[in-house]
């Protein structure tokens, strides 16, 4: 049995992740592995796409994407119909 949770924090070294982070750290208890993994290496951004992370920051939780960072990230769709395309008349 694994006596530790693991907790990723894929960020991009911005402010928001950099908040992110901290507030990771301040929420976490003995039994909390903590990693940052910076998308800007080629590796984390894969690993990034296999856990359908679309935006960062992100948390995975014992390899679980948290539900507050999921399906976020620009959609086409969504763009679209907010205009983009599409010249002023």
């Amino acid at each position: 049995m694994n006596n530790t949770r693991s907790i990723e924090i894929f960020s991009a070294g911005c402010p928001a992740c950099d908040e992110a982070i901290e507030m990771v750290k301040r929420n976490t208890c003995p039994s909390c592995e903590i990693n940052v993994l910076d998308m800007n290496d080629p590796a984390v951004a894969n690993r990034a796409k296999s856990l359908d992370i679309r935006s960062v920051p992100a948390v995975v939780i014992d390899g679980k994407l948290a539900d507050c960072c999921s399906g976020r990230g620009p959609d086409e769709e969504t763009l679209k119909a907010a205009g983009l395309g599409q010249p002023l008349s």
